[in-house]
C-alpha cells in the first residue's frame, strides 16, 4: 500500500499533472467571464439586431414536445465566442512569449558545408596537426 501511495504522489506531483489541473482552474474562470460576456452584452446586441428576440427562447411545439432550438443555437454562439477568445488569448500569450529569447534559442546550428568547405576544414586541420607535431 505504501508503494501504491508513492506512485501515486509522484503521478500527481509531476509538471503535466500540475499544468493541468492549473488549466483547469484557470478555464474555469476564463469560462465564466466569457459566459458573463455571452449573456449580458452579446447575447442582448443580438437581440437588439433581429429586434428584441431572445433567441434562446425559440421553439417549436409538436403535441406536448417541445423542440427549444434557440438553447441550442445560444449553445452554438457561446462555444463559438469561448472558442474565439481562447485563441485570441492563446496567440496573445505566444506573442509575448515570442519576444521572450531563451538559451535554446540563442544557440544557431552552423550552415552546413560543401563539398570543398569540408575538403578544405579537413586540410586546415591536417596543416594544424604537423605544425602541432614539429
Amino acid at each position: 500500500m505504501k508503494k501504491f501511495i508513492e506512485e501515486f504522489k509522484a503521478f500527481a506531483m509531476q509538471g503535466n499533472v500540475l499544468d493541468l489541473a492549473v488549466g483547469v482552474v484557470i478555464g474555469g474562470a476564463f469560462s465564466k467571464i466569457v459566459t458573463s460576456l455571452v449573456e449580458n452584452i452579446i447575447t442582448p446586441f443580438i437581440g437588439i439586431i433581429t429586434g428584441g428576440t431572445d433567441i434562446s427562447g425559440l421553439m417549436i411545439e409538436f403535441g406536448n414536445a417541445q423542440f427549444k432550438y434557440g438553447a441550442f443555437l445560444q449553445s452554438i454562439i457561446d462555444f463559438l465566442i469561448i472558442a474565439l477568445s481562447i485563441f485570441a488569448f492563446i496567440k496573445l500569450i505566444n506573442g509575448i512569449k515570442g519576444n521572450i529569447v531563451t538559451e535554446e534559442e540563442v544557440v544557431e546550428e552552423a550552415p552546413a558545408l560543401t563539398t570543398s568547405e569540408e575538403l578544405l576544414v579537413e586540410i586546415r586541420d591536417l596543416l594544424s596537426k604537423e605544425k602541432k607535431e614539429s
